[in-house]
């Protein structure tokens, strides 16, 4: 069921979603050639608990899945699209984008957003292209988020801007609703028809999260039972952001940028 949000509940998810983003800003200055994931992990699940908040992915569970989610954050790597688990063996080299994906729990509320770096100062052409591609391809998602207009004019505005760029679409993963659990109605594809699905309504919380491949589509799970890669090893990129419909509008929530 989607529930609308109460102004004292749109407070507390801009508390949450602010802990989101200043996860963000401190992994845009830790970045860089040489770092393991799980200095990065421990940043932020550090930054997250000085901020009187717990991280949302850590033990989440989910069926068929055997272990919880051992990090705070997910660092997918190059191919690894989304869920790529943190590890102090898993370094970051010069010319390397990684997605990382952060969620944050405040006063019982969830915030979360992910963001693609580039690592080092020297990323290729084709992997520049694939991160501006996919963070254009978020705000248009978000530039149709107001009262009135339908889910699927969301999905539809994403799929018609990446396919003309001749990227492909993660179609087995899409954004979701959220507020006091981290996945609620309604479910956010990234692909879709105009006009189709649920009308946007003022007080809805949802995540916006297109994640776009420099390959063809098809994916395939490790055998860790998280990590999701592309399944011809093409690069992968994923933007997102937590939002709130306005009654003119949205009005983002865990502002990173």
């Amino acid at each position: 069921m989607v529930t609308l949000k109460k102004p004292d509940e749109i407070d507390k998810m801009k508390l949450a979603g602010g802990v989101v983003a200043n996860a963000h800003k401190l992994m845009r200055e830790m970045v860089c050639p040489g770092i393991d994931t799980l200095s990065l992990d421990e940043a932020v699940e550090e930054l997250i608990i000085r901020e009187n908040a717990l991280p949302s992915f850590k033990g989440y569970r989910v069926p068929g899945i055997k272990t919880p989610f051992p990090g705070a954050i997910c660092v997918s790597i190059n191919e690894e699209v989304v869920h790529g688990i943190p590890s102090r063996e898993r370094v970051l080299k010069e010319g390397d984008i990684v997605s990382i994906d952060v969620g944050a729990f405040k006063d019982g509320y969830h915030g979360d957003a992910a963001c693609t770096y580039p690592v080092g100062e020297h990323i290729s052409a084709e992997r520049e292209r694939l991160m501006e591609t996919t963070l254009e391809a978020l705000h248009i998602g978000l530039s149709c988020v107001k009262p009135g207009n339908t889910i699927g004019d969301i999905g539809a505005a994403i799929e018609k801007w990446v396919r003309a760029r001749g990227c492909g679409l993660v179609r087995d993963y899409a954004g979701h609703g959220i507020g006091r659990r981290m996945h609620e109605a309604p479910q956010v594809p990234n692909y879709g028809r105009a006009g189709n699905g649920m009308i946007m309504k003022a007080g809805m919380t949802f995540c916006v999260e297109p994640m776009v491949m420099s390959g063809a589509e098809p994916v395939r799970s490790t055998d860790n039972g998280w990590t999701v890669v592309t399944k011809d090893g093409s690069d992968s990129a994923h933007f997102e952001h937590t939002l709130l419909v306005t009654e003119d509008g949205v009005m983002i929530l865990t502002p990173w940028e």
